[in-house]
């Protein structure tokens, strides 16, 4: 027995002005969808994304799901399943996913004045007019984005940022909508008995630390949520949860992130393909990690003042526990690679040859602007003054990112202890030497 649908009618916009809205474009199992983009056998397939290493399920098709298969599933489970023989698996091709990404975000920008990037595979984005305007707009851009990138798309539109999180849902929920809600056309008895429904730790922004807390006052719905009384919301738990409810009255509360700005620290750690079992090889994972901190401070005007290093074994490994750290003070605010690099390899006595170390990581912390803190010319670092940083990351990408480094990080061969990415497509739209190949028959 199928549920009734959301949407017994569209309400009419005769005369209607126009007025601002907002939109939340979100592409379907993006990861899945790039993949199918360029390879069209996988249409109608049961398709799954791994995370890094090949360790487990991170995106899955419709397929997939129809088959009982769950996100974070480990893939060596899932593989050895008789059941699940014709499953096609693909390790995360990033370079294609972020390459996909920004092509889908600079499309936006031709129907909005403003898009505000939330995620990899989401944004919002402003729209004016009428309710038949907006229905206009939202199936062009749907389109127009399944024409040039081949990436399905659902769009919900709203007059603040939550309701157009709620309208996007419910364009994916319910398919009746083909991919589009716009909350002002839904009946206002419809929209009434969906709030009713959806517990409040589906909204955004709502965890389930903070639902136990709101169950408890006797708020279990979002319809509960936007009748409570906001001042209370705000004294009990937080200014952002009042902005919440607000906005679920159709009050715009949430401004735009121009720019997601690093804050406290940044942090370059993964896990190894292969465990890194000596001090040589444990050195080039350092010179990398401090390296991938320099260009992001520089990217984003930063220096830090303290950088720590760490490495560890793993949890499952019975026979070997070994967790060295080290926390180093840099000569001054700094975002220079030779010295983040020098610090990071401080770590290295620590390291014992022949145990095995599964993970390691640079984190840096102490951040604040370039700049804030004059430093006397003689006490400024040599290697900055020369500029070493930038002028590595603009040889990267021209060139590539494998193109320059300051020593082991430099050597041109990819080191062992990398990613494990064994059934990862090609880079289709960020490497010449992958690029796909059309035969003409």
């Amino acid at each position: 027995m199928h549920s009734p649908p959301l949407v017994r009618g569209i309400a009419s916009d005769a005369g209607s002005p126009s007025q601002e809205y907002i939109g939340l474009v979100d592409a379907n199992c993006f990861y899945v969808s790039c993949e199918r983009s360029f390879d069209p056998t996988l249409r109608g397939t049961a398709t799954l994304v791994l995370s890094n290493n090949d360790g487990c399920a991170v995106a899955l098709s419709p397929e997939a799901k129809a088959l009982g298969i769950t996100l974070g599933e480990p893939w060596f489970k899932l593989k050895a399943r008789p059941d699940l023989a014709h499953v096609v698996a693909r390790s995360s091709n990033y370079e294609l996913y972020g390459s996909m990404s920004a092509k889908m975000m600079s499309l936006l920008e031709r129907f909005s004045s403003w898009v505000d990037v939330y995620s990899i595979d989401e944004a919002f984005i402003g729209l004016r007019g009428s309710l038949e305007d907006l229905r206009r707009v939202a199936h062009e851009i749907k389109d127009a984005i399944m024409q040039h990138l081949g990436l399905p798309v659902c769009v919900g539109i709203g007059v603040t940022k939550t309701i157009a999180k709620l309208a996007n849902r419910a364009s994916k929920k319910f398919a009746h909508l083909n991919g589009v809600c716009i909350w002002d056309a839904v009946p206002v008895e419809d929209r009434e008995s969906l709030l009713g429904r959806l517990p409040v730790v589906e909204l955004w922004g709502v965890g389930v630390r903070l639902t136990k807390r709101l169950n408890a006052l006797g708020i279990w719905t979002m319809k509960d949520l936007r009748d409570a009384d906001a001042v209370m919301i705000r004294n009990r738990f937080s200014v952002v949860l009042m902005r919440t409810v607000l906005e679920l009255r159709g009050i715009p509360c949430i401004p735009l992130e121009e720019e997601h700005e690093i804050k406290d620290q940044l942090i370059f750690s993964r896990s190894f393909s292969n465990p890194i079992t000596n001090t040589h090889e444990m050195e080039q994972v350092m010179g990398v990690y401090a390296q991938q901190a320099s260009a992001r401070l520089h990217k984003h005007n930063r220096q830090a003042r303290v950088l720590t290093a760490w490495a560890m074994t793993s949890h499952f490994n019975a026979n070997q526990s070994h967790s060295p750290a080290v926390t180093v003070a840099l000569p001054g605010s700094t975002s220079d690679p030779l010295l983040l690099t020098r610090a990071a390899k401080e770590l290295l006595p620590q390291i014992l040859d022949g145990v095995k170390y599964a993970r390691a990581g640079v984190v840096v912390t102490d951040l604040r602007p370039v700049g804030a803190q004059p430093t006397f010319d003689p006490f400024v670092n040599q290697h900055e003054a020369k500029e070493i940083g930038p002028l590595i990351q603009k040889i990267k990408q021209r060139h590539g990112a494998g193109a320059v480094g300051l020593g082991l990080a430099g050597l041109k061969a990819g080191p062992q202890w990398e990613m494990k990415r064994e059934m990862m497509s090609p880079r289709y739209t960020t490497h010449w030497h992958e690029l796909l190949v059309v035969k003409a028959c």
